[in-house]
């Protein structure tokens, strides 16, 4: 085999002509091909040793992000600023005079 630089396929040189002069620049061909591309086989990289390089010592449950997730904590019960709002102790419920939570903006009544 030969080391002769073969062309990429093309249009013909008058068509190349015409078509730069109505693109107003040289035109880039957007196909790939195989001397133009970098080869499969790359060299490995070199990367500094972290903390997880090592297998033994290597404490991951520690730094997995997912065992930190937790149920929510709850900061204020909802319903006992309504219930006691009227006076009551905490045991005591508020059957008769129970208060709705506030909404916001105006309600419009269809009935």
């Amino acid at each position: 085999m030969s080391n002769k630089i073969i062309e990429h396929r093309n249009v013909s040189p008058i068509f190349q002509l015409i078509r730069n002069i109505l693109l107003g620049r040289k035109y880039t061909n957007a196909l790939r091909f195989a001397d133009g591309i970098a080869a499969r086989t790359q060299p490995l990289p070199v990367l500094p040793e972290g903390p997880a390089h090592k297998l033994a010592a290597n404490y991951y449950y520690g730094r997995d992000g997912r065992r930190e997730v937790k149920p929510a904590t709850v900061l204020a019960e909802p319903n006992l600023a309504f219930t006691l709002g009227s006076g009551q102790k905490s045991g005591e419920t508020a059957i008769v005079n129970e208060q709705k939570p506030p909404t916001p903006g105006s309600i419009w009544h269809w009935d």
